[in-house]
């Protein structure tokens, strides 16, 4: 689009001086840029700022003065987050000329965490957090309790209402913060337990002998009392990784523990191998999950390589086996959970969780080279059956390269062929292109016609895809489904520098849309969807592509007069509303959908396909770990986790008449 010569001189005319710099004081750049300090003002965002408080209090465990964290979520979704730690300082800043509690709750780059004596390591060393939990709130209330007396101050959108005031006296230590988010910021205004739960639980297998307790007073039991629960780990990373397999068949009894606090980089990482086929690595940095792993993953993966290979090459039974092992071979079946203390940590990478700190390589490499070499020697059955599961591994890659260049030379891929069902759009560019995966022919063909054939590609899928969790990976390679699904969008599992990575250059959609019925075999199909692209493709959910469409569950009628419902609640408040004084509900038509093929284009593009009117729900990961142990519970080989899992939540569920 170009400009005309009069926008040109309008701007040229405009003068650009001194008085065109804006300088914002204080906490304004946090209110006036939040994403930049918080992520976004989405749902990330918003529990990031409990995040940020809670983890303050880490780091009074970490140097060893707190064993006791509070979280609770009251009625109106504020929150309270109370720890037992020696107490934010109050005494006078001599630079500042005011209470060091003010000073950290308003001044951006202020904190305990710059000062080693301190703190040694520490999540956040930026210095920004709780500042900009102020910044970012309504309201907040913080009381120290220190040396034998409370303290308190009240703030407002980070502006302090009055100064700090002693209150009354307490043989109580610590810090209690309460804050109200900010709803003139965020986009929404509830949180998630399951979210703050997982994280929480997170930090308890991290950070053993801690007890960090969960209150959710919006949620109440048959007693009256709120939803409540307490994560405290007394063995750390080894009960973390029997956790993430518990809903998996192990192959070894015990986890493989590796510690070594000795270095200035202190390392502990608990391994354990089962009969799955997915490899599993979580790894953290100071408490900080680096899902984009980092030397410290590296220097892992190095040292298990060639400690298992030297093993297996002394044992014989690789010779024996006649077959060249690679690194992706050790890993199969495996979880680990990798956790690193480091005082200066160098972060990279697009979401700055991936950690680059060269010494961190090294440090990792020593000691689970020297902790595996031991468990090997003085654990000669568990080592024999860990090669045999190498081997077999290795015999399962080339068996699956064979299957993937068989479906390359059938299907035309690596020529960019495309699949037959597709219905591809016209634009080119990915970033303006989308692509739906939709449940059946009958559905497909509604969607075909109601789509924006300009940017919108259709692609049918037929009946339930293979459930990846349970299949070695050449057989992905024979499910009809999937190799369509791959050829669409032009990216195929492949293995680069002994890592399994898509070239997401040649992704050919920057939205890819799961569309499927709202009934049970809708929802299946959604969820093995999902752990295929979680376990064979989880770059496109990292890089934000992959989505949910969100189809009205009802359309309601009373005359001309018509309204779609995605939900319960505004089905009965609409059929109200529609009802009118004479409070006759009969007299309003309702429609229930159970499946996309019931509604025809039209309804389809305005309710669920139409950019300016529908709802998409973006997939997104918040604890790797849970999103694991959710994954192999619901899909995997052991029935008696899934069983309780149902058993628990089925109180929930809702049967449609």
């Amino acid at each position: 689009m170009s400009e005309s010569t009069e926008e040109i001189k309008a701007v040229e005319n405009k003068s650009y001086g001194a008085d065109s710099i804006q300088v914002l004081e204080g906490l304004e750049a946090v209110r006036k840029r939040p994403a930049m300090y918080i992520g976004d003002i989405g749902l990330k965002g918003f529990h990031h700022m409990i995040w940020e408080v809670v983890d303050n209090s880490i780091d009074e465990a970490m140097g060893g003065h707190c064993n006791l964290i509070k979280v609770e979520i009251h009625e109106n979704n504020s929150i309270t987050v109370e720890d037992n730690g020696r107490g934010i300082p109050v005494d006078l800043h001599v630079k500042e000329n005011r209470s060091a509690l003010e000073v950290v709750l308003t001044v951006l780059h202020a904190g305990g965490k710059f000062d080693k004596d301190s703190y040694k390591v520490s999540g956040g060393l930026h210095g920004v957090g709780v500042s900009c939990v102020n910044a970012l709130s309504k309201h907040l209330k913080v009381n120290v309790f220190r040396d034998g007396k409370i303290y308190e101050q009240e703030y407002s959108k980070g502006a302090p209402l009055y100064p700090v005031k002693e209150i009354g006296k307490s043989d109580k230590r610590g810090t209690k913060l309460h804050f109200w988010a900010d709803d003139t910021v965020f986009t929404v205004s509830e949180y998630k337990y399951e979210t703050v739960a997982a994280r929480l639980r997170e930090l308890s297998f991290l950070n053993k002998g801690i007890t960090i307790t969960l209150t959710d007073h919006r949620n109440l039991n048959e007693e009256g009392k709120p939803q409540y629960e307490e994560f405290f780990s007394t063995r750390g990373l080894i009960e973390f990784v029997e956790y993430m397999d518990s809903t998996r068949i192990k192959l070894i009894p015990e986890p493989i523990y590796v510690e070594n606090l000795k270095s200035t980089i202190p390392v502990e990482i608990a391994i354990l191998y089962n009969t799955s086929y997915g490899e599993n690595i979580c790894s953290y940095v100071n408490n900080i999950n680096t899902i984009e792993g980092g030397t410290h993953v590296a220097g892992f993966r190095r040292a298990l390589t060639r400690t298992l290979k030297s093993y297996a090459e002394k044992s014989g039974a690789l010779e024996k086996a006649k077959i060249e092992i690679s690194g992706d071979d050790f890993r199969e079946g495996l979880t680990a959970i990798i956790s690193i203390k480091v005082q200066e940590p160098q972060f990279e990478g697009q979401t700055k969780t991936k950690l680059g700190n060269n010494e961190a390589m090294g440090a990792v490499d020593i000691a689970v080279g020297e902790a595996l070499n031991m468990y090997l020697e003085e654990h000669p059955k568990e080592a024999k059956m860990i090669v045999q599961k190498v081997v077999l591994a290795a015999q399962a890659r080339i068996a699956a390269k064979k299957a993937r260049e068989m479906v390359q030379r059938k299907s035309g891929l690596s020529g960019m062929g495309l699949p037959g069902k597709l219905a591809d759009c016209s634009e080119s560019d990915p970033a303006k292109c989308e692509v739906y995966l939709v449940e059946g022919d009958s559905a497909g063909g509604t969607a075909k016609q109601g789509r924006s054939r300009h940017f919108q590609a259709i692609m049918p899928l037929r009946g339930k895809i293979l459930n990846v969790e349970k299949a070695m990976e050449y057989k992905i390679y024979d499910n009809e489904e999937i190799k369509n699904m791959m050829m669409a969008l032009g990216v195929r599992i492949g293995t680069v520098d002994d890592e399994k990575e898509l070239n997401l250059e040649k992704l050919r959609y920057h939205k890819i849309i799961i569309m499927t019925d709202a009934d049970v075999d809708g929802s299946h199909i959604r969820t093995l969807i999902l752990t295929f692209f979680f376990r064979y493709m989880r770059s496109l959910i990292d890089n934000g592509y992959v989505y949910i469409a969100q189809p009205p569950l009802y359309l309601v009628k009373k005359g001309k007069e018509e309204k779609y419902c995605w939900n319960e609640a505004q089905r009965e408040q609409i059929v109200k509303a529609m009802a009118g004084e004479s409070g006759n509900e009969s007299s309003v038509h309702i429609q229930r959908y159970k499946g996309l093929g019931e509604m025809n284009a039209d309804q389809l593009w305005t309710t669920t396909m139409d950019p300016a009117k529908r709802t998409l729900k973006r997939v997104t990961i918040d604890s790797a770990a849970d999103a694991d142990h959710v994954f192999s519970m619901l899909m995997g080989d052991e029935v008696a986790p899934r069983r309780e899992f149902i058993e628990k939540n089925a109180k929930y569920a809702k049967i449609d008449t």
